[in-house]
């Protein structure tokens, strides 16, 4: 339930080239390949793929003030109307509930669990070691290398994405979907997009519309192939990545920026035309208002 950064901030300028170009070609009405394959079809720019698997699931919002609370519930400042909690809370009544669940990665109050109850879920090294996220060495990465051990993985996430479920949330986001990234090249894209697929169907089956979180250079495959309904993005004003979620997603768009790392003034952030309307301003840690360090701002 930590804030993280995780879109390719060291090939930023080879990968913006690349995002710009998929932009224009779905602006063209070019279709989306995913991970290389068949051509898929794109459905109109802001409008979501109708989820399949249950008729019961809420869309996104196509506009509202969110608040990001994966630091401790509290009741959300006037105005705001989605809030996103940690699975383990409760959803903010009278707002559009986000559920975090660490889709690809252990929590790290559950590391244990994973490595006694399911250890052939985590993914090892060449030592038969867990592999731990670089950035996060309290988390380990998922193994999602074959489909028994994806299957796995799922029949573990479905307890959460259960409870969210029960108690009222109406979307799930699911973190580290890019944790392959951070691998050491153990892990691939195409593998993880096929764990992704299982768990959008899971989140659908339980009436959730299910986010995209990051991982920019999906382009519109993320939607349109894997499934995902909207996207919880960090930081893509700071890293100039947003066009890269718009261009997919229109306006079902949330984007947290952190007030440690922001390099430009926040009315300056407000002031541009082409950030995401539901765009925030969150300190790093998301603490609630009754700690000192605190920060929300919107626009």
């Amino acid at each position: 339930m930590r804030p993280r950064r995780t879109p390719l901030t060291q090939t930023k300028a080879a990968t913006v080239v690349a995002w710009v170009a998929a932009v224009v070609l779905v602006a063209l009405g070019a279709t989306a390949c995913a991970g290389g394959g068949a051509p898929t079809a794109t459905a109109p720019i802001g409008r979501a793929p109708a989820p399949t698997g249950s008729a019961a699931v809420r869309a996104f919002p196509v506009s509202g003030l969110p608040d990001y609370q994966l630091g401790g519930p509290y009741a959300p400042p006037a105005g705001v109307t989605i809030v996103e909690r940690d699975s383990t809370a409760h959803p903010a009544a009278g707002t559009y509930s986000i559920c975090y669940v660490n889709g690809f990665q252990t929590q790290p109050d559950e590391t244990d669990a994973w490595l006694s109850d399911h250890p052939d879920a985590v993914l090892r090294d060449d030592d038969g070691e867990p592999v731990s996220d670089p950035g996060w060495p309290d988390e380990v990465l998922l193994d999602t290398t074959t489909a028994a051990k994806r299957a796995e993985v799922v029949g573990v996430l479905r307890r959460d994405v259960a409870r969210c479920a029960d108690r009222g949330f109406d979307a799930v986001e699911y973190d580290n979907l890019d944790s392959w990234t951070r691998s050491g090249k153990r892990l691939t894209r195409a593998d993880n997009l096929a764990l992704a697929s299982a768990l959008v169907r899971l989140g659908h089956e339980h009436g959730l519309a299910v986010g995209q979180k990051n991982t920019p250079q999906l382009g519109t495959s993320g939607r349109t192939a894997t499934g995902f309904d909207f996207v919880v993005a960090e930081e893509c004003v700071q890293y100039q990545e947003c066009g890269a979620y718009t261009a997919a997603y229109g306006d079902r768009v949330l984007d947290v920026e952190y007030a440690d790392t922001l390099d430009r003034s926040w009315s300056s952030v407000c002031a541009m035309r082409d950030r995401p309307p539901m765009t925030i301003l969150r300190d790093r840690d998301l603490v609630t208002p009754d700690d000192d360090a605190y920060v929300f701002e919107h626009c």
